[in-house]
């Protein structure tokens, strides 16, 4: 069990928790290592003025936040590579040369490599390849992981370290059930589904267009506490985005987190694990 470990590769602040506090709690409580990248500083995240007090700016109030979160979650180490926000797609802020959508693809992932060769996680997670609702930072650091997950085994690409090729390759994905539900609420409120949180740039329907087919569900009924609990450290963020179902919905129809298979690639396109580490030699 112990040597059992999962680097999950992921963009700002609060995807570890909003996305995958469940799973990170789960595997955490069972024993697992779990490691994190965050590949940016949130900074350019939007901030209500009476949540940066005692702050200097949005990043240090974001990662401050991370921290909380990464105390509740339990990960055994962080990695935050301190790339600029990128911002939505076609924001000003995509320009910006510091941001994650401006750095070379293959800068991003020898990055990523180095902290594969380090950890030696068998199981890598990161989003899919519309970075879950299309944020440029979340397609970024998806290609630089992927790519990475073969760079790290082999043994050609130099870094200094020992060559190490993980077992598993994962994304992240969206259950079409919790996107109806919500899809229904939406539109019983008369919004619209293609401008939706406090930017009006979350776009439930091309969420829905995007999705990838799922192959593994992760159990994680018993950890919604848990994940309530690392969600509330990102306080600054809370309210944007989707809108959060009551308990006992999640509870009783979506109390799974759901991924694509990427690497070994599955034979038929249908839901086959209830673990990540289904088929993981140990070493």
């Amino acid at each position: 069990m112990a040597n059992r470990r999962i680097l999950l590769s992921l963009a700002h602040p609060d995807d570890e928790s909003f996305g995958s506090g469940g799973l990170i709690a789960r595997y955490v409580a069972e024993g697992a290592d779990v490691y994190y990248i965050c590949a940016t500083n949130g900074d350019v995240g939007t901030v209500a003025p009476e949540k940066m007090v005692g702050y200097k700016s949005v990043a240090e109030l974001r990662l401050a936040e991370l921290d909380c979160a990464s105390e509740k979650l339990g990960f055994k180490e962080v990695f935050k590579f301190g790339y600029c926000d990128s911002g939505m797609m076609y924001s000003e802020t995509t320009k910006n040369p510091e941001s994650l959508w401006q750095a070379p693809r293959d800068a991003v992932a020898i990055r990523v490599v180095e902290v594969i060769r380090k950890v030696k996680p068998q199981v890598v997670v990161t989003f899919n390849k519309y970075g879950g609702y299309g944020h440029p930072d979340h397609i970024a650091i998806q290609r630089a992981t992927t790519d990475a997950f073969t760079l790290a085994g082999d043994p050609t690409y130099e870094t200094g370290q020992t060559p190490y090729q993980p077992q598993k390759l994962y994304y992240s994905a969206f259950p079409a059930l919790m996107f109806r539900i919500n899809l229904l609420r939406v539109r019983l409120r008369g919004e619209d589904p293609r401008k939706l949180g406090r930017n009006k740039d979350f776009d439930m329907l091309a969420i829905l267009e995007n999705m990838e087919p799922i192959h593994t569900q992760v159990d994680v009924k018993d950890y919604l506490q848990a994940w309530d609990e690392a969600s509330a450290c990102h306080d600054s963020q809370l309210g944007g985005g989707m809108p959060r179902l009551p308990m006992w919905v999640r509870r009783n129809f979506l109390s799974k987190q759901s991924f694509t298979r990427i690497h070994p690639a599955p034979a038929y396109n249908k839901i086959d694990e209830t673990n990540l580490f289904n088929g993981v030699l140990l070493d």
